[in-house]
């Protein structure tokens, strides 16, 4: 938990939870000052510890045609001065290498998707920044099997790992979480967060546009504290309509008020 501490020295994790939260990829300067904005506000008004989140760049999309970035110098630079404006910390994903090193400089965590979580390169490439890495658990591993992914973190030279659950792979377009999850990825010793987002995914669609079912993100998050969850992740976007990338599984932006109150509220009722 030393991690988010030195983020926020007053973060106290048997009374608080922390949040990711950001637009799934970077739009535009817009999107990202409207989302940040708002995120901070909440994070201050509900002493909510928040790293905001937008990724950089997308490689691993359905679709050969769908949107994977605006060029990922342009990307990280326009995430780097709303971290600065709103003074948050930042995460993004990685999803190669070269990447850690280039996306280090302006950003405070690392993120490894979920489908790259036994990538031995990039684990390694992404601990040796320095940098905190948050790993997704892979859709095809159980939760004992992401110690190992932690400990190549650690041998590496980095203990600042988290580790993120975000559903397993149910038939071939749905996917499960087994919350008996968060017990077990706990006893590793290292902070775990529940992905409300990307659990709800509705994979694989012959349209090559993923499904989801945003309407539940409300049950995953507290479902998530519940089961023992130190974090949430929760992609947000002013308009998921017309979002570039996940807008099927983003919460609107003006759902996360209402949303944070009760989860909060929760928070309290588990200490």
């Amino acid at each position: 938990m030393n991690s988010i501490s030195s983020l926020y020295p007053q973060y106290k994790p048997e009374r608080q939870f922390f949040l990711l939260a950001g637009p799934c990829v970077i739009e535009s300067p817009q999107v990202l000052r409207e989302t940040a904005s708002e995120l901070k506000r909440l994070s201050i008004k509900y002493e909510i510890p928040l790293i905001f989140k937008s990724s950089f760049t997308k490689a691993n999309r359905s679709s050969l045609h769908s949107f994977t970035g605006v060029g990922d110098q342009v990307a990280l630079e326009w995430l780097a001065n709303v971290g600065q404006e709103f003074q948050v910390p930042l995460v993004t994903d990685i999803h190669q290498e070269s990447d850690a090193a280039l996306a280090a400089p302006y950003v405070d965590m690392l993120q490894i998707p979920a489908f790259l979580c036994r990538q031995t390169s990039l684990l390694v490439a992404a601990a040796k920044t320095g940098k905190m890495v948050n790993i997704k658990k892979g859709q095809f591993l159980s939760p004992d099997s992401m110690q190992f992914a932690v400990q190549k973190v650690v041998e590496a030279g980095n203990e600042q790992v988290f580790i993120t659950e975000r559903g397993t792979t149910f038939g071939y377009q749905d996917l499960v979480v087994d919350f008996r999850a968060f017990p077990i990825m706990n006893a590793f010793g290292k902070p775990t967060i529940m992905d409300c987002t990307h659990a709800l995914q509705q994979p694989n669609q012959l349209s090559g546009v993923t499904g989801g079912q945003p309407h539940l993100i409300e049950t995953m998050a507290k479902c998530g504290l519940a089961a023992g969850a130190h974090g949430l992740f929760i992609e947000t976007h002013p308009n998921p309509a017309v979002a570039k990338s996940d807008g099927a599984n983003m919460l609107e932006l003006s759902r996360m008020d209402a949303l944070l109150a009760k989860l909060v509220q929760l928070k309290h009722a588990l200490q």
